[in-house]
């Protein structure tokens, strides 16, 4: 076992996950292209779509998890939002993490490339949450929130990403979600969809031990840090941190799909 291959994974999941704490997401938007990428540039095996979205789909369980915990206490996981699209998603995201072990690599790729383009087109249309509301009596669209989580949750367990960088934008532009509630709130909604797609995936049979491993040790570490710094920070920052992360992802992949 090559110590620099289990550094690497580390440092991977380690700052993937302290960009996804700081901005609601379970950290698959980065860290899948960079599994996909960085092991192959140092010299290592290159893993397959199927094998990072197995990864990313049981990193994703143990970062939004600690991430959750970080934000608990402050009041901004909305109960009703996430039953409402918690349930509906982990549903979609156990029937597309099982259903992707009968698509190509290439089926997986282009399905996170087309998620990523949407959610980086949803980042810059304006959002219309109330910013200064009382939090507790939040109302939102709750059929279609369920509609749009079931949606989210079959794409989105396809590549084993539990839906966080597409469910933030749909919130804050759909549903009308204030910015610090939707982030709260999507990581208690990313636990619950990580649970649908990592056991989709356990059962199409491509878990690889040891890099999940790496991955769940440094994301359990970096991802309550993440959440942390994200209370001190404006919304606005928040939201172009993810809005430019989800783009510069869009762009290499789909450069790589179309070159």
């Amino acid at each position: 076992m090559d110590i620099g291959w289990i550094l690497t994974l580390f440092a991977i999941g380690f700052v993937g996950s302290l960009i996804s704490g700081m901005v609601g997401i379970g950290g698959s938007i980065i860290k899948y292209p960079m599994l996909l990428y960085i092991p192959p540039a140092l010299g290592f095996v290159a893993f397959s779509a199927q094998e990072v979205s197995a990864i990313s789909a049981v990193q994703v369980f143990f970062a939004t998890l600690a991430g959750m915990f970080a934000f608990r206490k402050g009041g901004y996981i909305n109960k009703p939002l996430v039953i409402s699209m918690g349930i509906a998603i982990v549903i979609g995201s156990f029937i597309g993490g099982y259903g992707s072990k009968f698509l190509p690599n290439e089926a997986i790729n282009l399905t996170y490339a087309i998620l990523a383009l949407i959610a980086a087109i949803m980042m810059f249309l304006p959002k219309k949450g109330d910013e200064n509301s009382d939090f507790t009596k939040l109302q939102f669209n709750k059929p279609l929130a369920a509609i749009l989580a079931t949606v989210i949750g079959v794409l989105s367990g396809i590549v084993g990403a539990a839906g966080a960088f597409i469910t933030v934008p749909v919130m804050l532009v759909v549903l009308k979600i204030p910015t610090r509630v939707a982030i709260a709130s999507s990581l208690a909604i990313t636990f619950i969809s990580s649970i649908g797609s990592t056991v989709g995936k356990f059962m199409g049979g491509h878990m690889l031990l040891i890099p999940s491993i790496a991955m769940v040790v440094a994301s359990t570490v970096a991802s309550p840090i993440g959440a942390k710094i994200s209370k001190k920070l404006n919304t606005k920052v928040l939201q172009w941190i993810l809005a430019a992360l989800i783009v510069a992802t869009v762009i290499k992949i789909w450069l790589d799909i179309l070159t």
